[in-house]
């Protein structure tokens, strides 16, 4: 990265070389320090300088020189580069001259020569101070007006999303399309408000920063000397890589030993607490000079709020995902074809969509095994009905396990026709029932928890595809496996 320059503009050699040799001398290495003879010349070196993407926070230029006077170069610089601080030496001690000179080159300072060289070393320090944290400042709002629309854009996102679940929860709701389907619809409107509360949480954080802490930035940052600047992205830039989850007894065990280092080392053991929130607890070295600033906790708690808000943005980024996915199998469950013709679908996609409708169900207490041959071709189907099979033998199996067990679901090809088996470890059918299971209104569960229908609409569905559908059952064990073939005639 090329470092900063600073011109300086005057007709008099000795004069020049002199500023040179006294800002070389004061600044060190940390800038270059170029010189221009007249104010065409330094014209040209700035439009230079500007191309090949130097920075230029300051330009000092005598007053009265051939050609270009120092007052209209640094005016021509003011309209092409308004940022870049200026500064005019000059003998002249004419008020009217000097503000003159100040209204329109817009300057930062004005020297009478001859010069103090500790004033010129002291003006030209704070004009190059006052540059960069300028930039900073203007660099951080462009950062936070980014971040706000972004906010902005995900808040929109998600009104669109929960539109769009309402619209599909009342298509949901109208359809009823199975005996099942007010059990479904209660595990559905479970596991979507959890995602929803995640999110309402995260976007009450966020409102609340942009509220109460967003005007204070530029002023809090105005307040940080460059050193505790760069201590404080930096503290940011470690909390934000550190993406490991501590437990409650974590937190207790690293805040215990921190509190710890800090006392040894005479620093406040409070900011232990804070430090272990953001995932700042062991290498704590880099950060020691910011934790022994009498402001640190001040610069701590701002850290903290802007720490939160990043994983308020990313605890909605993941909880309306999990929405968006839910939503998706809502439609795909939901919609109905009134065509009354086959369309090509995809078998396994009907049944991950009712997995993720019960996905409450089983998260707890339901081990999952899925086998799914890679070579499953789509098929013609009524696949708003087959999606009723699958619903109803998951359902059944969940009820056979008290949603306590192992649920496997295996699809694969033989021959020309697709197997999907669906095994559950409950206590199994009763053999001297098993003939009667498909026929109508029976049922092995208690009065007003199932019609005795479900069974039956899964076969004659199966019928429909010209398929057939057997099961085994044993105690501790049944399985339910539809075969339907892949060339259907429609």
């Amino acid at each position: 990265m090329n470092k900063p320059v600073i011109i300086c503009v005057d007709d008099d050699k000795d004069t020049l070389n002199n500023i040179q040799i006294e800002l070389l001398e004061a600044l060190g290495e940390e800038y270059f320090v170029e010189v221009a003879e007249s104010g065409e010349e330094a014209l040209e070196l700035f439009e230079e300088l500007s191309k090949n993407d130097y920075e230029i926070p300051l330009v000092i230029s005598d007053y009265i020189m051939p050609g270009m006077s120092g007052s209209d170069l640094l005016q021509y610089i003011h309209i092409v580069a308004p940022k870049t601080f200026k500064i005019l030496l000059t003998g002249i001690s004419d008020t009217e001259v000097l503000v003159d000179a100040l209204n329109h080159a817009n300057l930062y300072r004005y020297i009478l020569k001859p010069w103090d060289s500790g004033e010129l070393i002291l003006t030209v320090y704070d004009a190059v101070k006052s540059y960069f944290k300028d930039q900073l400042l203007e660099e951080q709002n462009i950062i936070l007006k980014e971040m706000n629309s972004a906010l902005q854009e995900r808040t929109d996102e998600l009104s669109q999303t929960l539109d769009n679940l309402k619209s599909t929860q009342q298509e949901l709701i109208q359809t009823e399309k199975m005996a099942t389907l007010g059990q479904l619809v209660a595990g559905v409107a479970h596991e979507i408000n959890t995602p929803l509360g995640a999110i309402r949480s995260s976007v009450e954080n966020i409102s609340q920063f942009l509220s109460c802490s967003l005007e204070q930035l530029p002023l809090f940052f105005q307040s940080l000397s460059e050193q505790r600047q760069q201590d404080f992205f930096l503290l940011l830039k470690q909390a934000i890589k550190q993406k490991n989850l501590l437990s409650s007894k974590e937190k207790r065990q690293f805040r215990r030993a921190l509190s710890s280092q800090l006392t040894k080392l005479n620093i406040d053991d409070n900011a232990a607490d804070t430090l272990v929130e953001i995932g700042i607890y062991d290498n704590i070295e880099p950060f020691l000079p910011l934790l022994k600033d009498p402001n640190s906790n001040t610069i701590l708690d701002m850290a903290y709020q802007l720490i939160s808000l990043q994983k308020s943005t990313q605890t909605i980024n993941i909880a309306s995902n999990r929405a968006a996915k839910i939503v998706f199998a809502l439609k795909s469950f939901a919609r109905y074809d009134q065509t009354g013709k086959k369309i090509t679908a995809n078998i396994i996609d009907g049944i991950e969509t009712v997995l993720t409708l019960y996905y409450n169900q089983i998260k707890y207490g339901v081990k999952l095994v899925k086998n799914y041959a890679d070579n499953v071709p789509l098929i013609p189907c009524y696949p708003d009905e087959l999606n009723q099979v699958w619903t109803n033998l998951v359902h059944n199996a969940l009820q056979a396990m008290n949603n306590k067990g192992t649920l496997q679901i295996d699809v694969f090809l033989e021959a020309d026709q697709i197997l999907i088996a669906i095994t559950d470890s409950g206590a199994g059918i009763p053999k001297d029932v098993q003939d009667k299971i498909f026929e109508p209104f029976f049922t092995t569960k208690s009065t007003g928890e199932g019609s005795g229908l479900g069974l039956d609409i899964v076969k004659k569905i199966v019928d429909k595809h010209d398929g057939k559908v057997t099961f085994d059952s044993v105690e501790g064990e049944t399985k339910f496996t539809v075969i339907i073939p892949i060339h259907i005639e429609s």
